[in-house]
């Protein structure tokens, strides 16, 4: 990554500076042979470009493309009674996620509400019934799950050398910089040959790029901010911001590969996506929503400051919260703007060393990676909070043939995918009232079909050993899970034969740091993840888990699932801070950069960190 400027003196004045165009020194590279002609300079590449797409309200997409509905339809996705997805010819009419069904049909009486499928008992598959109840029935989130895995598949066929993050159910990052290089070198072949008269040899500049037309290519952040011009032009100054770059060049082949693939997703599926284009994923992130739905905006170096200058920083991710209190209001300050008056050193002085880390946020520098993340999962859980409690015995194995259906759907998609899948073992997970929850598990023998029958027979099995002759039941939360799932080695016989090598009895479930894990992977999506539980979660990173009060307990199924949202965040943002406390996040060295001190496990968070409270 070009490295940041050295922090510079303030003014007397607390904290306060001119904005000049030092703040954004990293905006114009030199871009030399050696850069274009090098395979991998990963982050520090000055022609990065990086694309983050979103797809339009993707639940409520989904259910339209299933019912063949005209896109002006305004349409919503309901569970129970609580909206999950809002169509955009929806919000015109004021309808929002925080509305209840009957509401929002009294704004729009013409308003298209589909419940998301549910599961039932003696169904394979969900469906879409007209009796739903929660009492008897479980959400399915697989047809979205399955449409995004399309979407996945899709963008690896379109750009098959870049790197794909899934980073939601309806949200990808792209790092398009060697596919991007590749169309380079073919559009202008003389790039890829060093002049024999090159001043400095492989560290000579590039020539003169072309000009650009962007006209076809998606909304271009404007240069300036509206207002902007009113301002003294000794207090921001950003010259030649009207020259083209050779990374403006790249952008420009980055959203002609982003716009390739968003019809093509279109074309194949009918779903329309938002983008947002840039040099890093932050500004990538921020950028896709500055013209929704169906378009892609186009961030340029030199548009950078004018873009963020305005903005409030609290609404950035990591810069809300107690941070961002904190930094309110020992500057008095509300926009990021407002903050680049700071230095680097009275603001590490303030909250410590890793401070760089929000100062070069400020000014748009992030060196995160897109990484591929695996289709794999070691463990699939099935769960449902039940508002009628369990009693009988009769019930539990009602409850547990639904969520053998759902078991069964997803390990037969995976196995599509990778024949070779299969699970070690069987986890059955129930929780009485408000007491500890208990677990039974055993071997899940190999089998050449998985059917409903076959998971249902085992999870009833350990229904029963659960159980036993107990009298009261009142199980409250029940949970059916598959772990230690993998594939077979090269080498190996069969599947077949690898398990009838097996013969682990079943036993109690240990309450291990391993299976927390395991449970805690069936499903790496932020939403994706309600589907495992409506009360708790299990941190991926600590392998701890974490549940609601038990006064949230009573709360409404939406209620509770932006409070666990909310727990979620909070402890993500923890794991975030320690994570600069400790070095662990990528830092650029140079003269702004200083090295993170390491601290125990046990240690009280220090700097920054302390902003992030452990929850």
């Amino acid at each position: 990554m070009i490295q940041s400027s050295p922090s510079k003196p303030i003014s007397a004045r607390k904290g306060k500076g001119k904005i000049t165009n030092h703040d954004y020194d990293d905006l114009r590279p030199t871009i030399t042979y050696r850069h274009i002609l090098s395979q991998n300079l990963g982050v520090r590449d000055p022609l990065r470009v990086i694309a983050l797409c979103d797809s339009d309200a993707f639940y409520a997409a989904c259910e339209r493309v299933r019912l063949g509905l005209d896109p002006s339809a305004p349409l919503v996705v309901q569970q129970w009674e609580s909206l999950i997805a809002v169509s955009y010819p929806a919000r015109k009419y004021g309808i929002s996620r925080m509305d209840k069904v009957k509401d929002a049909k009294k704004k729009c009486p013409n308003l298209v509400a589909v419940h998301v499928a549910t599961y039932k008992e003696g169904e394979k598959e969900p469906g879409y019934w007209e009796d739903i109840d929660t009492r008897t029935h479980k959400v399915s989130l697989d047809l979205y799950r399955r449409e995004s895995s399309k979407i996945i598949n899709i963008m690896k066929q379109s750009v098959p050398s870049g790197e794909i993050e899934k980073a939601s159910t309806d949200e990808a990052f792209l790092d398009l910089s060697r596919p991007v290089r590749e169309r380079l070198l073919e559009r202008y072949p003389y790039l890829a040959k060093l002049p024999d008269d090159a001043p400095e040899g492989a560290d000579s500049p590039l020539p003169p790029p072309p000009p650009i037309d962007w006209s076809q290519l998606g909304e271009l952040v404007p240069l300036t901010a509206q207002g902007e011009e009113s301002k003294p032009q000794d207090e921001i100054s950003y010259e030649n911001d009207h020259l083209t770059s050779w990374h403006d060049v790249a952008l420009s082949i980055g959203a002609e590969l982003v716009a390739k693939l968003r019809e093509e997703i279109f074309r194949q599926l009918g779903y329309t996506m938002s983008a947002g284009i840039a040099r890093n994923k932050f500004l990538a992130k921020l950028c896709a929503s500055y013209k929704k739905p169906n378009s892609q905006s186009i961030l340029r170096n030199n548009a950078i400051p004018s873009y963020l200058r305005p903005m409030p920083f609290q609404k950035i991710r990591f810069l809300g919260g107690k941070l961002g209190d904190a930094l309110a209001k020992e500057y008095d300050v509300s926009t990021v703007g407002d903050l680049l008056t700071v230095s680097l050193d009275e603001m590490q002085n303030k909250f410590g060393e890793n401070a760089v880390w929000v100062y070069e946020l400020l000014r748009g520098i992030d060196a995160s990676e897109v990484k591929e993340r695996t289709a794999l999962f070691k463990s699939m859980l099935a769960s449902k909070n039940l508002p009628k409690p369990i009693t009988t015995l009769d019930d539990g194995q009602h409850w547990i043939r639904v969520l053998a259906a759902e078991l069964a759907l997803r390990l037969n998609d995976a196995r599509e995918e990778v024949p070779t899948l299969w699970p070690k073992t069987i986890v059955l997970h129930a929780r009485k009232g408000y007491e500890t929850s208990r677990s039974k598990q055993a071997a899940f023998p190999f089998t050449k079909d998985v059917s409903v029958d076959v998971i249902a027979s085992a999870g009833n099995k350990l229904w029963k050993e659960l159980v036993g002759d107990a009298t009261n039941v009142n199980v409250t939360n029940v949970q059916l899970a598959f772990t230690g799932i993998e594939t077979t080695e090269t080498g190996q016989q069969s599947i077949d034969a690898f398990f009838k090598t097996k013969d682990v009895q079943r036993q109690p479930l240990k309450r291990s740091r391993d299976y927390n894990e395991e449970l805690s992977r069936s499903e790496s999506d932020g939403r994706e993840k309600k589907e495992r539980s409506w009360t708790s979660f299990v941190c991926d990173r600590c392998q701890i888990r974490f549940a609601l009060r038990d006064d949230q307990l009573d709360w409404s199924d939406d209620e509770r699932a932006r409070a666990l949202a909310t727990l979620q965040q909070e402890h993500q943002d923890f794991h975030f801070a320690r994570d600069l406390e400790n070095g662990s996040l990528p830092q650029k060295t140079g003269s702004s950069s200083r090295p993170a001190s390491k601290r125990g496990r046990g240690a009280e968070p220090r700097g920054i960190a302390k902003f992030f409270g452990k929850k």
